[in-house]
């Protein structure tokens, strides 16, 4: 009997499960349904200056060129992290995958999804592999600053769901740890 081929291919496994993800890495999947159409949420979601204006984290995206961008996100302690990231298949109105370039300060690859969801609208699911800095203990840190990618794909997601379904975004402009955060005077 001959030796079966060796695929190249990605199998067919949920992300959880899937044999050509990077064991080291923490994964994450987030979804969330949103009245809108997939074509829509699909454009809004390839323009970077969308995506600065939704997630909560990130302090700017600077397109370089093509399907390349620089990312700057809050960490814990006030600090701010880099990475350059390219766009590694699109398959338009369905799918956008990426992965972080070589000597990125957090490693990172995934993919964010729109499928129809009938009169419902469109599923956003997003599917986040990363190495988090500091391992175990870094995640754990992060999560407690509300930094933790997991914490902040929910948000987003949910910040892009208001943007398409109620027109804006709800703040927390009231919120004592955003004023903290912010060093804003704490007096009413």
């Amino acid at each position: 009997m001959a030796d079966a081929p060796t695929r190249k291919t990605r199998d067919d496994a949920p992300p959880t499960a899937a044999k050509d993800l990077h064991a080291d890495r923490a994964l994450l999947a987030e979804a969330v349904t949103i009245a809108a159409p997939r074509a829509d949420l699909y454009r809004f979601w390839r323009d970077p200056a969308n995506l600065a204006s939704i997630m909560e984290n990130v302090v700017r995206i600077e397109p370089i060129y093509g399907k390349r961008s620089r990312w700057t996100v809050k960490a814990p302690g006030g600090r701010t992290v880099s990475w350059e990231s390219v766009i590694t298949h699109e398959v338009p109105d369905a799918e956008v995958g990426w992965q972080s370039v070589a000597g990125a300060e957090i490693d990172n690859s995934g993919r964010i999804e729109f499928r129809d969801a009938g009169p419902r609208g469109t599923v956003v699911r997003a599917v986040i592999a990363y190495d988090p800095p500091g391992g175990l203990i870094g995640q754990t840190i992060a999560r407690l600053f509300q930094r933790e990618p997991r914490v902040q794909a929910r948000r987003d997601l949910h910040r892009l769901k208001q943007l398409f379904e109620a027109g804006e975004i709800a703040t927390g402009a009231r919120n004592r740890r955003l004023r903290q955060e912010r060093n804003e005077d704490q007096r009413p």
